[in-house]
């Protein structure tokens, strides 16, 4: 069935661009494509569920590139992950002939370090940043308050997935301050929640 709604975003950081189609009645559902070069030039394949409440449910995602691909699937049941990983080709020899360091293993040896978390963020992907602002409702939440939380970080082109600790702080209006341990930025975001501008990473065309 085609979906109802398409979001474009051009990279800021590197040449490259993400293009989602989805369906945001009752949660999410998402299935795009994400293109850039760097570390090495890669296409990024994913479809995304959450239910009703934007809890994520299951989020699957593919990259491929010259002579290698890799996949993950990512499911939340019972506040429990499960994590199946497949691989083919040679990422690393890719990357160290891109002058880079090796890549992680795909998916995660220990589903359990994810434990509380119910988003996932996939790296270098405005989309994924809607997850927390639309559960945690930030766009009507009170300015200033900041909000921590732990997300299944997908890193790309790897597709290793790590927890790691993230702060949303609404700042009023259509603005949301995301910050990690090394990095913050303030989105701004439609009504929806959509990122349209996320500074030094992507804006929406």
């Amino acid at each position: 069935m085609p979906l109802p709604t398409a979001l474009f975003w051009e990279r800021r950081d590197v040449p490259g661009a993400e293009h989602a189609l989805l369906a945001d009645r009752t949660g999410l559902y998402a299935h795009g494509t994400a293109l850039a070069v760097d570390p090495v030039p890669y296409a990024c394949h994913y479809e995304l569920q959450t239910d009703q409440d934007w809890v994520t449910t299951r989020f699957d995602v593919r990259a491929e590139g010259a002579g290698w691909a890799r996949g993950v699937r990512l499911e939340l049941a019972a506040g429990r992950w499960r994590i199946t990983a497949s691989e083919q080709g040679d990422l690393d020899a890719a990357l160290v002939a891109a002058g880079h360091a090796r890549a992680g293993l795909p998916g995660s040896e220990d589903p359990d370090l994810l434990y509380g978390a119910f988003d996932v963020d996939l790296g270098g992907s405005p989309l994924t940043n809607t997850l927390p602002i639309r559960r945690l409702g930030l766009l009507t939440a009170e300015s200033g308050v900041a909000h921590r939380l732990s997300v299944a970080w997908v890193l790309v082109p790897s597709l290793e997935v790590v927890q790691a600790d993230q702060i949303y702080t609404p700042l009023g209006g259509d603005r949301v301050r995301y910050a990690s341990e090394t990095f913050s930025a303030d989105l701004t975001l439609d009504d929806e929640g959509f990122v349209r501008d996320y500074p030094g990473l992507a804006t929406r065309r």
